[in-house]
């Protein structure tokens, strides 16, 4: 993803679409994304009501704060295929796909985007929280090089994987899934979104995990509530360290006496032009978000 079209997605908190205290709330959120949830978070008795209701949010929104995000239930359910149209036609700026396995769960739902809809502007995410996803990631990854298949980002289901591969709630077990999950996300240019922290009680604890997450490379953390907003925002800005290492880096590759040069000499290291995009590309980023 370039900076001309990078979107910060630091803190992406969950929402069921059942409880409307909480969707009134959105505008006044500092998040960066919003997933509005009508998977896990919605009752079977409730998920058609709860799918209109979203509809309704989504259509009757004030100017976008944060980026706003439905997670549908499977397309193979008895309500993924009406959700996925009915949510598409309020225009959200994503769908979040959940159990995918392979990377035609990702085309179908683009197909039938392309076939109900002349727009082009709603993203698609996946939920990488299945075994088979994981033993596909790179194939699906692929998809994001590919414009027409709306793939935008990967969110990681840690607490469905651990479901599913019987593996202890230790999150040193999860860590090898989570690197290579980062790594096809950067191969098919898409962003990449930590798990949920369970205990939301914990926000020391949340807050060592976000750190440990921005060092693995993730763009940003899945919430389950507010509180956990600020230190995700925190964790996942860059820090005024970097910032003062880009600024610093950027300025001497503008000195005269290094015009040209592919290579310099700063503060005792070897600096190379691809360290100055990488600040440039810092420094933009943290524009964007205010940092």
């Amino acid at each position: 993803m370039t900076v001309d079209t990078y979107r910060p997605r630091r803190s992406v908190l969950y929402m069921p679409a059942s409880n409307e205290r909480a969707l009134a709330k959105i505008g006044s959120l500092a998040c960066d994304a919003v997933i509005i949830d009508l998977e896990d978070g919605v009752a079977p008795a409730g998920k058609v009501l709860a799918r209109d209701r979203v509809a309704d949010v989504l259509a009757a929104r004030p100017e976008r704060r944060c980026e706003m995000v439905v997670r549908i239930n499977p397309l193979a359910s008895e309500w993924g295929i009406d959700d996925l149209l009915a949510v598409a036609k309020a225009e959200p700026d994503g769908i979040l796909l959940p159990k995918i396995g392979t990377p035609r769960d990702i085309l179908e739902a683009g197909d039938l985007l392309d076939d109900n809809f002349a727009l082009d502007t709603v993203k698609l995410w996946a939920m990488i929280e299945t075994p088979k996803a994981l033993l596909n990631i790179g194939a699906i990854a692929e998809l994001g090089r590919d414009p027409a298949s709306r793939l935008a980002c990967f969110v990681a289901g840690t607490n469905d994987l651990v479901k599913a591969t019987g593996i202890s709630t230790d999150r040193r077990y999860l860590m090898p899934w989570l690197l290579q999950l980062v790594l096809a996300a950067r191969v098919g240019g898409l962003d990449v979104i930590d798990g949920v922290a369970n205990d939301f009680r914990d926000l020391d604890g949340f807050a060592r995990e976000c750190v440990e997450a921005a060092a693995m490379g993730f763009d940003g953390k899945s919430l389950i509530h507010p509180n956990q907003i600020e230190p995700a925002n925190r964790a996942f800005a860059p820090s005024p360290e970097a910032l003062a290492r880009a600024r610093a880096i950027r300025d001497a590759f503008a000195r005269p006496e290094n015009a040209g040069k592919s290579v310099i000499a700063l503060d005792g290291r070897m600096v190379e032009r691809l360290h100055l995009a990488e600040a440039e590309k810092l420094l933009a980023k943290a524009a964007i978000i205010g940092a």
